[in-house]
């Protein structure tokens, strides 16, 4: 066992004004299973570079142990898999490796393929056996679940499970339960180390939400009230001094001591009035230290158009193929009003081509598609490769309302500064939401989202889900999120 301490860490990007980190200081013990979170942008991924080495930073990060990052940049993939993973590590032991692989459910015999032609699939759990050879690293394991299936993310939150040593970032929560027991959290003033599995450390933070709320209620009750009672003090004490200098006691009062009297009680009011505004501030302070962490999920809303007929899609018996590779074949299902329908299936089943298909793209295929002629489809696909611009740019390109477009943003965490950068800039989470709050403004009978949780924070997932079951909308979705499906599906399509 050693220990990796970080202290009093800041850093920001050159040219910016804002700090991604801010004093931060910690301690991480080599042998746990770390799962790290926190919303989109909060700079998980930059934390890790920072470990790295990639950037410099103040303050002090101190390792006994060499770090390994995931996934690995393959320079060659026409390379074939053996040669990429002695890369990696070239003095592993070839038993040592077909261990691994034989744990994540890898044959043997993708070593002598091109690893350009593996699986995203099999690509993910190569490079993690060949990064778990490094037995003396501590590994930074970075959105390992992205182009994985729920079979496959079973195969390897219990692979990890028996693994140790390592950050895990990943917002898949039943992932993250089979195989972390300490939780690192970007908050949104601090980070925090929580030992447990993700839903422990969430039942948490909602608690310490509650509490802070109800805290945050009370204190604002105290405030006005205090306010109210400061406010008639004050009022009071001033009356007392006007009576107490505004007449001549000889003329008007026949007691002598009425002067002295009526300063006292000026006095005394004085007194209690700055009392009561120094509880005041006292109170206003301890507000203000409420609320620093917690996390605010917006609801969002969704206005579908509803179509005149039902089903609004129906295949049958369709068939695709690329050449000589059969993708799928023979699948029959309808669109019915209503239907959240989860398009489920191993990689490489052909739920993406399906999607395409229905969506009007020219795949070759044979079957038959019936499509409602005036039926209008939101599509948000799995690339983001292709966003670019400013958000301002985007919205009229794709003759969405700027301001509802912007203001879905903001409610999935967006800060206002962001408005000003180009997308490119954006965390691979930050460019899915723009995909997704496009989709939400633009007026459609039928949803169709293809994997549009990959890289999206959890609190964020909850708002979308929220949404899908409030509004209940007609929508054809593929994604690998378990507890996501188990939520929304009113159906599920098995390749």
């Amino acid at each position: 066992m050693s220990l990796i301490n970080v202290s009093n860490l800041t850093f920001s990007y050159p040219g910016s004004f804002d700090n991604i980190f801010e004093d931060v200081s910690f301690q991480i013990d080599t042998n746990w299973k770390l799962g790290f979170t926190g919303r989109n942008g909060r700079g998980k991924t930059t934390f890790l570079n920072l470990l790295l080495g990639e950037y410099e930073y103040s303050g002090r990060i101190f390792a006994s142990v060499d770090f390994e990052y995931f996934p690995f940049e393959v320079s060659d993939k026409t390379a074939n898999t053996i040669d990429v993973i002695s890369l990696i590590c070239f003095d592993h032991k070839d038993w040592k490796l077909s261990r691994e692989l034989n744990l994540l459910q890898v044959s043997d015999d993708v070593l002598y393929r091109p690893f350009d032609t593996l699986s995203n699939g099999e690509q993910t759990k190569v490079m993690l056996a060949a990064l778990f050879l490094k037995e003396d690293s501590f590994l930074l394991i970075d959105e390992p679940t992205n182009h994985l299936d729920i079979l496959g993310r079973k195969t390897v939150s219990s692979y990890l499970k028996n693994k140790s040593g390592f950050i895990l970032v990943s917002h898949d929560r039943y992932f993250l339960d089979e195989c972390v027991d300490h939780v690192l959290s970007i908050n949104k003033c601090n980070i925090e180390i929580e030992r447990g599995n993700f839903s422990s450390w969430f039942i948490n933070k909602e608690r310490r939400d509650s509490f802070e709320l109800a805290e945050n209620e009370k204190l604002k009750k105290e405030v006005k009230r205090l306010q109210k009672t400061a406010k008639e003090k004050a009022e009071w004490s001033a009356k007392a001094e006007r009576r107490k200098i505004g007449f001549d006691p000889i003329k008007v009062e026949k007691s002598l001591n009425r002067r002295a009297m009526e300063g006292a009680k000026s006095k005394k009011a004085m007194k209690r009035s700055k009392v009561l505004e120094q509880r005041q501030e006292t109170a206003i302070e301890e507000k203000s230290k409420l609320l620093k962490n917690l996390e605010t999920a917006d609801i969002l809303k969704l206005s579908q158009l509803s179509y005149h007929t039902s089903p609004l899609i129906a295949l049958e018996d369709i068939s695709i193929n690329y050449g000589e590779n059969i993708v799928c074949e023979n699948i029959s299902f309808v669109i019915e009003k209503g239907d959240r329908i989860s398009l489920s299936g191993k990689n490489g089943s052909g739920k993406s081509s399906i999607i395409k298909l229905i969506c009007g793209e020219d795949i070759a295929h044979n079957g038959t598609l019936r499509k409602g002629t005036t039926l209008k489809i939101s599509y948000v696909s799995q690339d983001t490769s292709h966003l670019n611009g400013n958000l301002s740019d985007f919205a009229k390109m794709h003759d969405v309302d700027e301001s509802l477009f912007k203001a879905i943003l903001r409610k999935l965490d967006f800060e206002r500064v962001q408005f000003e950068k180009n997308i490119e800039a954006f965390s691979g989470g930050q460019k899915k939401k723009v995909l997704i709050a496009k989709s939400l403004c633009e007026k459609s009978h039928l949803l169709i989202w293809d994997e549009p949780l990959n890289f999206i924070d959890v609190i964020s997932r909850v708002q979308i889900e929220t949404l899908l079951l409030e509004y209940k909308p007609t929508i054809l979705f593929v994604e690998h999120d378990r507890a996501f499906c188990e939520n929304i599906a009113t159906k599920t399509v098995q390749l």
